[in-house]
């Protein structure tokens, strides 16, 4: 209720920025207020095209963030349990990893064969990184006298990697699956405002040129509704992992 609250009172002081035109370093009298945008959510939701450009941003998403929490884990768990694995990615890593979504745009769109690849591919590296890095992260604070009394005991290394170094690790994995589905959205739209023709990022783009500021605020929140509600499922998919934890901490 304490979370509602306070949405209401956000959207409270949007309504009265707007409407008594607030100008103070932040100017809200062009800024379309929470009804006109609700009204023209409305239009929108009864339109085909609009869902059309929700579904190709999710199946982009869907790609794109697939891809990389199956090469970012692996990637990671390489350079986490072998020194010369680390020695061979990190450089890559730390290299690539400054380089934001935005400047990858014109090298994808030469290197891809079609735009759709080229946007996964953007997208794919922005959720790329978070993963590896926080992967990397939890096989190193994994505890290593767990991993000598397994060795002790006669478990092999594929043993100690299933029953004791990736369950150690799980928490940061998916705090990096978490962090990497967060950064994805923002590859997607920065991949769909250069060079998509549909998506949500393109439709709030189409909406700033054609001077639709209803549309612009429409798409950033829907935009923020998903990448919270992907956010969400990525936590509850993950929850089942990590119940150990749960059930360690009541004991």
């Amino acid at each position: 209720m304490v979370r509602i609250g306070a949405l209401l009172v956000a959207a409270l002081g949007w309504h009265l920025a707007s409407t008594y035109g607030f100008d103070f370093f932040v100017r809200f009298d062009n800024v379309p207020g929470p009804l006109v945008v609700g009204a023209e959510f409305l239009a929108q939701a009864s339109s085909q095209e609009f869902y059309v450009h929700i579904f190709h941003s999710m199946l982009r998403i869907a790609m794109a963030y697939g891809l990389a929490v199956v090469t970012g884990v692996v990637l990671g768990v390489m350079m986490g349990r072998s020194r010369f694995a680390e020695d061979v990615i990190l450089p890559y890593i730390e290299i690539l990893r400054p380089i934001p979504a935005v400047a990858w745009i014109p090298l994808a769109i030469l290197m891809m064969p079609s735009e759709q690849s080229s946007i996964v591919f953007i997208t794919f590296l922005g959720a790329l990184f978070p993963i590896v890095i926080n992967t990397v992260h939890g096989v190193d604070q994994t505890s290593k006298v767990l991993v000598r009394a397994a060795r002790s005991l006669g478990a092999s290394n594929t043993a100690i990697l299933w029953h004791v170094v990736l369950p150690g690790a799980l928490p940061s994995i998916v705090a990096g699956l978490a962090i990497g589905m967060g950064v994805a959205w923002f590859s997607l739209l920065a991949g769909e405002i250069i060079s998509g023709q549909y998506g949500i990022g393109y439709f709030t783009w189409s909406a700033y040129t054609l001077v639709e500021y209803p549309k612009i605020i429409i798409g950033m929140l829907v935009i923020g509704g998903l990448g919270s509600l992907c956010t969400l499922l990525v936590r509850k998919a993950c929850a089942p992992l990590l119940r150990w934890q749960i059930e360690g901490a009541k004991s």
